[in-house]
């Protein structure tokens, strides 16, 4: 078993993986980030790699990207960023959320085994079909690193086939189309997961939409983890200018620690 999978069960029906684009805004505020969000309970951290032509994400991590960019962040610099965050403390796994050809550009066996040396512990990529996905499985495999799956609200027999799969934990997308906050989930979202549960033999965490403490304690309640992007990539945008200073990026952590705590207080 590996370490995601490991977080994940150990969490139980608390799962709770929030979502942080790595350089975001600044490669030294993102180290603090990721201990703060370790901090305030979190059991598996998402860490994302820009990309110019992200599909999958919506408007507010669409600008995380950019500011993301300005600082000169690669996919490389993101190697540098999980060694500086684990020389900072944390210890729960760090999953890269990496579109797939940033990651064909650095070369699948040597940016896999990159990852495994700088401390991470496993990938997901949005836009790497699972029909298509044998070269990267298996090199994740060789450094014991998960390759983390996305699953939609699609055809029944594609569900089974992702949910069978799946590794470290199934990542289940809440409504079709791109994340962002949401009010309300796909209709077809209970039947999804049921049958998403019954052929998955790790745990399920709900992402895309979830937004506030009412959506995590409703799934929460149902026995899912809980993945949350958008709203704490928000967060963090409202405090850019004070994280990128080292004065005032304290008050600016105290701030994001506090919203976070919001989300996920039982």
């Amino acid at each position: 078993m590996n370490s995601v999978e490991q977080a994940a069960r150990a969490a139980n029906d608390q799962l709770f993986i929030p979502y942080m684009m790595g350089g975001d805004p600044s490669f030294d505020a993102s180290v603090e980030i990721a201990f703060t969000l370790q901090e305030s309970g979190a059991h598996i951290l998402e860490l994302g790699v820009p990309y110019t032509d992200p599909l999958a994400d919506g408007p507010v991590i669409q600008e995380a990207g950019m500011r993301a960019f300005e600082e000169e962040m690669t996919l490389s610099k993101t190697f540098s960023l999980v060694r500086a965050i684990r020389d900072r403390g944390v210890t729960i796994p760090i999953v890269l959320f990496c579109y797939i050809n940033p990651l064909l550009r650095y070369g699948i066996q040597s940016g896999v085994d990159a990852a495994a040396h700088a401390g991470a512990d496993g990938w997901l990529i949005p836009d790497l079909p699972y029909e298509e996905n044998e070269e990267v499985r298996n090199r994740c495999h060789q450094n014991e690193l998960a390759l983390v799956s996305l699953v939609a609200p699609t055809s029944r027999e594609r569900i089974q086939k992702i949910a069978m799969q799946a590794e470290g934990f199934l990542y289940c997308v809440s409504s079709l189309g791109v994340t962002g906050v949401r009010k309300t989930f796909d209709e077809r979202l209970d039947a999804f997961l049921q049958e998403a549960k019954r052929y998955s033999n790790v745990p399920l965490a709900i992402g895309f939409g979830v937004s506030d403490n009412e959506q995590v304690k409703a799934i929460h309640g149902q026995g899912f983890g809980v993945i949350v992007g958008s709203a704490i990539v928000r967060e963090i945008g409202k405090h850019k200018d004070a994280l990128r200073q080292a004065n005032s990026r304290p008050q600016a952590l105290k701030k994001i620690r506090s919203f976070v705590g919001t989300l996920v207080t039982p």
